[in-house]
């Protein structure tokens, strides 16, 4: 006799919040190089997948782009260009990023984004949480990284995705290659340590930017967060995956508490 749901919507508050906690349980779903003929899995998440335009846009125009370029993230690009940019998203225009421009323009619009966002990628209320995390080791550590995860909103899960997905396609042109023909394909020299040293301070920020005290970190939460932030880049394709016993777990109590939603999420399938 429960009654129907077929939105989100109609949802309470605490059984979205469940639905929420379920939302990187299936990363096929967000692999933007799927097939689009095949049919689609869908996962037990209505949530969509969200990502500010700005992220989006930079980080597929750096892979398409930049993975190449030397230095990228380090030298230097125009203020000028930067800012009509960041000024023409700010507008909600919908900017067009294509091979003629700057790679280091837009690589310094993405870290600028992130820079200044009105709370960090990572939530202040979760720096100590994360910073924690460096004095651990092996497996405890990557779990205790997981479950922070798991704390994230949903527009800061997905968007941390999206950034670390792009940063280890980075790390991965770092070095030298060769193609088929034999000819040397240089390397961007961004390893994983050096873009968390880049986009640490950026991510993790125990204070707001402009806050008195707000750019001085200790040699220890400096060190700290280059380390989570590499940590983050290496393991991402497994940070982001709910196991199969915690979803159990998650729809048992919603069979207990919320069953409008087992209904929802079974009308989905």
């Amino acid at each position: 006799g429960a009654m129907s749901v077929d939105s989100i919507t109609d949802l309470s508050d605490n059984a979205s919040e469940l639905l929420e906690a379920l939302q990187l349980s299936h990363p096929h779903e967000l692999d933007p190089r799927r097939s689009r003929g095949k049919k689609k899995p869908l996962s037990l998440n209505p949530i969509t997948w969200q990502v500010p335009r700005i992220v989006d846009r930079c980080c597929t125009h750096l892979e398409m782009h930049g993975l190449q370029t030397v230095g990228i993230f380090r030298v230097g690009s125009s203020k000028k260009r930067v800012q009509q940019l960041r000024e023409e998203f700010d507008r909600g225009l919908d900017v067009f990023l294509d091979e003629h421009q700057s790679v280091h323009d837009v690589a310094a619009l993405l870290k600028e984004f992130f820079r200044d966002m009105p709370d960090s990628l990572i939530p202040r209320e979760l720096y100590g949480a994360f910073l924690s995390t460096a004095a651990m080791e092996g497996p405890a550590q990557l779990d205790t990284l997981q479950l922070l995860l798991f704390l994230l909103p949903p527009c800061h899960s997905d968007t941390l995705l999206r950034l670390l997905r792009f940063l280890g396609e980075v790390a991965r042109h770092a070095e030298c290659s060769w193609d088929p023909e034999g000819r040397e394909i240089p390397g961007n020299k961004m390893t994983v340590s050096n873009l968390a040293t880049v986009f640490g301070p950026n991510i993790l920020q125990k204070e707001k930017p402009g806050e008195k005290d707000a750019g001085a970190l200790n040699f220890e939460d400096s060190a700290a967060i280059i380390l989570v932030l590499q940590r983050l880049i290496e393991h991402h394709h497994s940070l982001f995956m709910v196991s199969p016993e915690l979803q159990c777990d998650v729809l048992r109590r919603l069979f207990q508490t919320d069953p409008d939603v087992i209904e929802y999420l079974l009308r989905r399938k």
